[in-house]
């Protein structure tokens, strides 16, 4: 056919200015093409396709063409199943060609995998999921529709090949390394000397036990414990693997202590030692190739790393942490459950426990760095952890273990979960385009919280005993958690200065309850081998309420004023991190301490309270610096960058007057991965 423009209905020769367009005429002929005019299509408005000219070419007094589309060419459509072995012959030739097959390592025709074993009451979801490519405590997630038609032998290719050329210990180049952990630490080292004494890896593994994992439970502390005791004695025999987890229990272990315990019982300030085994664990990662691994003890000791590192590191670069965390747990198909992929139970109780360390990790560290939440709540499908102790799982079993019916070894994760999935499922209504999340509406979300903390009471807090320090530990926190739930989910008023002083009343009143259950978990002598998990659980919001009142003059009388800053002081004292000023909410704080001191100081208490000489030194400072910046930057440019280079903004360098209404965001009610686990 020619290409040349097929004139359907040339139009008709342009009426006088006095007569109005022929477009306008309510006479014209309303009958319609099918096709759009050529002139629209080139100037990309839309055409109303109206006969003998469109409206918006007679607006325009062009010429309006319409050309009859060129029929489709009928492709042959590709055959709907090809044979199984002409495209796993294909796959296999385009590894060969690429050096990742080699004709030797190729599976007879007549061998097939056997498939993974199914356990009883696990439903046969194989249809809705990916497949799971499991073994020798690896595993590898495949989802991908290329390599799920091509067949079990070259998917265990492809599993093979993520590890093949991970280079041996010594012989690592900045050529074979993958490029993350090449830019962490560079070449493969030999960590043995970096191993502590078998008498102090038992003393960090009893740390570990009675510190850390009560709060965490990543680990079968039977099965890690036998092999804590075996590689600590001849660290020589470690594995890669092995290695990383070792070196991840210790350094949690040493960041549980204080630095008295660290000199008392390991001889060296706590400082030292985490920087020895922050190191070790850093080069033992690297070792093990962790961004290609796909093995259970380095996920775990990455995960655990990480939970450590959360208040150690600034929050951007935890964030990009956290998100190779997930990648890899992806990779392994953690975030789909175990039974549906038909594993065994030993396997899928520790998957669950795994995922849901990472899952939260990754959400505090999104809103932390202001990036958001990362993984959709409709990405993943992996249920909780069961309630049962230690002892009802090991490896090889067979039968899925009971649910303890009341508190267990898992009592805290429980609850931890229970709080973590209001918010990942139920608090969540929709999910917008682009992947913004839309939180329920206040009523709905008070509702919810009351459920929850409903459920949990019943299901777990009614068989807590307050002399267990785990028991009331959990206590507090879920206290602590669904007040400040409550109360973020209320601030809205205040954040915009449109409540009354009866609902600001209330508002303080139930931030006065948080900050009380906080200093009581932070000074309880039973939970003080947990202080590293209450310095992490720093209840801002609830501090800056009371702040914001007191700048109200004569909202307090005189009593509830010294017991305010009685309060303010003693969080002063027990999170001495907020005069770093290193976060935002940090940041906040201190600019909310000082306005309120400024509006509304304590009376006849002689020197004024040490925090607040700090900040006002600090103010000072700042103050100074911006002084010295206007000046530097009438005097020219070269003296203006160099004191940009030499002078550390105080407040975590941020500039300029931070309004904490204005730029702290409070809105909604994504709080709980952020602040609460």
């Amino acid at each position: 056919m020619s290409n040349t423009p097929v004139a359907i209905a040339p139009a008709p020769s342009r009426p006088s200015p006095s007569t109005g367009h022929g477009g306008d005429s309510p006479n014209q002929n309303t009958s319609r093409t099918a096709y759009t005019c050529l002139a629209c299509v080139k100037r990309k408005v839309k055409c109303d396709r109206s006969l003998p000219e469109c409206s918006s070419c007679s607006k325009a007094k062009i010429e309006c063409v319409y050309e009859a589309p060129h029929p489709r060419v009928n492709k042959r459509k590709r055959r709907r199943s090809v044979d199984v072995h002409e495209r796993l012959a294909h796959y296999e030739k385009i590894l060969q060609d690429y050096g990742l097959l080699s004709p030797d390592s190729l599976p007879s025709r007549q061998n097939t995998q056997e498939p993974l074993p199914r356990f009883p009451n696990q439903p046969d979801t194989t249809a809705k999921v990916g497949k799971l490519l499991s073994g020798d405590g690896k595993s590898r997630y495949i989802d991908s529709n290329l390599w799920l038609n091509s067949g079990e032998a070259n998917m265990q290719v492809i599993s093979d090949n993520d590890e093949a050329t991970q280079p041996a210990s010594g012989d690592a180049t900045p050529m074979t390394q993958d490029p993350v952990s090449g830019a962490l630490l560079g070449l493969s080292h030999n960590l043995t000397e970096s191993h502590p004494t078998h008498q102090d890896a038992m003393k960090l593994w009893s740390v570990h036990i009675q510190n850390v994992e009560p709060l965490c439970k990543i680990l079968h502390i039977p099965t890690t414990g036998q092999m804590v005791e075996n590689v600590s004695q001849r660290p020589c025999t470690a594995s890669r693997a092995q290695e990383c987890l070792l070196f991840a229990i210790y350094h949690f272990a040493i960041f549980s202590l204080t630095d008295q315990d660290c000199i008392r019982d390991f001889g060296q300030s706590q400082s030292t030692l985490l920087a020895k085994y922050q190191f070790a664990i850093r080069q033992a990662l690297v070792n093990a190739s962790w961004l290609k691994t796909t093995e259970m003890p380095v996920i775990q000791a990455y995960a655990l790393f990480l939970i450590s590192m959360r208040t150690l590191t600034d929050p951007h670069t935890l964030w990009m942490w956290t998100g190779v965390a997930i990648r890899i747990a992806q990779r392994m198909g953690l975030h789909r459950d175990g039974e549906s992929l038909g594993l065994p139970p030993f396997e899928v109780e520790m998957r669950r426990r795994l995922f849901w360390q990472l899952l939260p990790l990754d959400g505090y560290a999104g809103q932390l760095s202001g990036t958001g939440i990362s993984l959709a709540p409709d990405s993943w499908d992996t249920k909780q952890p069961l309630n049962i102790n230690d002892d009802q799982i090991y490896p090889g079993m067979t039968e899925p273990p009971k649910e303890v019916n009341g508190a267990s070894e898992m009592i805290f994760c429980r609850t931890k979960t229970e709080l973590s999935n209001l918010y990942a499922r139920k608090g969540i209504r929709v999910k917008t385009i682009g992947g913004t999340l839309q939180f329920r509406e206040n009523a709905e979300m008070e509702h919810l919280i009351d459920e929850v903390e409903g459920n949990i009471e019943t299901k777990y807090l009614r068989y807590c005993d307050i002399i267990n320090p785990l028991h009331l530990l959990t206590m507090g926190s879920v206290r602590l958690a669904a007040n400040a739930v409550r109360l973020r989910n209320r601030m809205g008023g205040l954040i915009k200065h449109s409540i009354s002083d009866s609902q600001r009343r209330d508002l303080c009143s139930l931030a006065q309850k948080i900050l009380d259950t906080d200093a009581m978990m932070y000074s309880n002598p039973q939970t003080r081998r947990f202080m590293w998990y209450s310095k992490a659980f720093f209840l801002w919001d609830a501090l800056i309420c009371i702040l914001s009142s007191l700048v109200k003059v004569g909202f307090f009388s005189r009593q509830e004023v010294e017991d305010s800053w009685r309060k303010v002081k003693d969080i002063y004292e027990k999170h001495p991190e907020i005069l770093q000023g290193k976060q935002l909410h940090h940041v906040a704080v201190m600019k909310a301490t000082l306005d309120a001191w400024f509006a509304n100081p304590l009376l006849g208490i002689g020197p004024e309270p040490g925090f607040i000489a700090k900040l006002r030194a600090q103010e000072s400072l700042k103050s100074a610096g911006r002084s010295e910046k206007v000046h530097d930057d009438e005097a020219g440019p070269d003296n203006a960058e160099q004191s940009a280079s030499s002078f550390d903004v105080p407040f975590g360098g941020i500039s300029g007057d931070l309004s904490w209404d204005a730029e702290v965001n409070l809105g909604g009610v994504d709080w709980m991965f952020w602040e609460q686990f």
